[in-house]
């Protein structure tokens, strides 16, 4: 009985081991900082009203916070601006933020995956209830986008939930 229970916890252990997100081991906040453009995501509350061209825009701020301002399109085609503040959590790797748009809350940013040119970038958190695909074009090609989504899949993410996002002009 004793070696089952050991066994289970074994199983238990490795189980969550093998859950536990992981972020890349180092971000360069310099090439990091600027525009990046959504190509995908999963469908979140604080971002239903985005229909198409959404963006993220992040600056380093000189007491080392970075200035976040999220844009987008509405369905009626009305632009929408929200700005926050982001915190570095893990200053070893730069990949783990804390980003706040209504102080006191923050929420994980991690970037788990991140191209060696910094032309996309793939942010989620712990939990797995986010997920975005970042580019520095607004657009990707499906190519680059079915590699990205094999590597979430491997992740623990569910590639399937993903909700591509529309830019002008499609």
């Amino acid at each position: 009985m004793i070696a089952l229970f050991a066994l289970g916890l074994t199983n238990f252990a490795k189980w969550a081991a093998d859950r536990e997100l992981r972020a890349v081991p180092q971000v360069d906040l310099q090439r990091y900082t600027g525009t990046w453009y959504e190509v995908a995501r999963y469908a979140n509350r604080f971002q239903r009203s985005c229909n198409r061209d959404t963006t993220a825009t992040y600056t380093l701020r000189d007491d080392g916070k970075i200035k976040v301002v999220n844009a987008c399109r509405t369905k009626q085609g009305n632009l929408k601006k929200i700005e926050g503040t982001a915190r570095i959590a893990d200053r070893t790797s730069n990949a783990k933020l804390k980003v706040t748009f209504f102080w006191p809350f923050y929420g994980n940013y991690w970037i788990i995956d991140l191209d060696p040119e910094y032309k996309y970038a793939v942010v989620g958190e712990p939990s797995r209830k986010y997920l975005w695909i970042l580019s520095r074009t607004p657009a990707m090609s499906d190519a680059q986008y079915e590699q990205i989504t094999r590597k979430i899949a491997g992740t623990g993410y569910d590639p399937s939930k993903l909700m591509r996002t529309r830019q002008s002009g499609e």
